[in-house]
């Protein structure tokens, strides 16, 4: 039987970034270091604020020798305004290329091998006319894929997996516990370690000074996270975005995205301790969650 699944994922849109002062550029701004980016090798990234908060994260890969940005496709065009607004007089062009370009991923046990890629976050290659890469999060997430508008899906299907669809994935995604950018983000609140992405490789702690880096580095090393994103089962009607987490009448956490019994949740460190002031099942609405730590979770 075929445990590997493939779909062509809505809502995501791909800048390039190209010109002599790209690399550069994107350096200063991002949370991670993209002197790692290369054919065979693609990042996870974040843009933050000047005080550390969230405001874009995405995966950036080598097309074709130029980077991508691969980002919520919704709030692309507020992604190249504020990178045109650092911009200055670099020698950086920003083209939307999300006409031309789709987003695929493959799923499932073997994926990686299966197209020839180490299983290693982050490993990519050069794939049917596009780039393939294994998610630079986390590797049980499967691939990633860059392709051509027009045969993308039928490039999918050929590699011989399943067809699945975005809901299918976002359900993997929810059980895996990865966030889905300001689904999962609250826009200028946000904080990169509450939300996993130390352990999930979005930031590079030797790289110097970027975008928000200072409060990022003083959260980090002076322990100050009170609150993680974790994915919960949910027993009963999925609560909206948003929805307070209940524990013995005090608020404990806050609903995120979510789909059939699975969501994520931002909940306080200490009812995530099997041996903290209270146990779960939580009440979030009119629903009951347990919250669980991911595996590649360190905390």
């Amino acid at each position: 039987m075929n445990n590997q699944f493939h779909a062509i994922i809505d809502g995501r849109g791909l800048l390039k970034v190209s010109g002599p002062d790209a690399g550069e550029f994107l350096q200063g701004l991002i949370s991670n270091d993209i002197n790692l980016v290369s054919a065979e090798r693609t990042i996870y990234a974040a843009l933050l604020t000047a005080q550390g908060k969230f405001l874009f994260d995405f995966f950036i890969s080598s097309l074709n020798g130029d980077l991508v940005l691969e980002c919520e496709h919704d709030r692309l065009a507020d992604l190249m305004k504020k990178l045109t607004m650092y911009k200055l007089r670099a020698d950086v062009q920003l083209k939307d290329i999300s006409d031309d370009w789709q987003v695929g991923v493959l799923w499932g046990d073997g994926v990686a091998a299966s197209v020839g890629l180490d299983n290693e976050p982050g490993s990519a290659m050069a794939w049917s006319g596009g780039v393939a890469f294994v998610d630079p999060r986390l590797a049980g997430a499967g691939l990633r894929a860059v392709l051509p508008v027009g045969n993308a899906a039928d490039l999918l299907a050929d590699h011989g997996s399943s067809a699945g669809n975005t809901d299918d994935y976002d359900l993997q995604r929810l059980t895996l516990g990865l966030p889905d950018g300001s689904r999962d983000l609250i826009l200028e609140k946000s904080i990169l370690l509450e939300s996993g992405f130390d352990e999930l490789h979005g930031v590079d702690w030797k790289k110097g000074c970027y975008m928000g880096q200072e409060l990022t580095a003083r959260t980090k090393y002076r322990g100050l996270i009170k609150k993680r994103l974790v994915p919960v089962t949910v027993d009963g009607p999925l609560p909206e975005p948003g929805t307070p987490v209940m524990a013995d009448g005090k608020e404990i956490g806050e609903v995120r995205s979510g789909r059939g019994g699975h969501a994520l949740a931002l909940m306080r460190l200490e009812h995530l301790d099997p041996d903290g002031p209270s146990s779960a099942p939580f009440a979030a609405g009119d629903a009951m969650i347990t919250p669980s730590k991911p595996d590649w979770a360190d905390f």
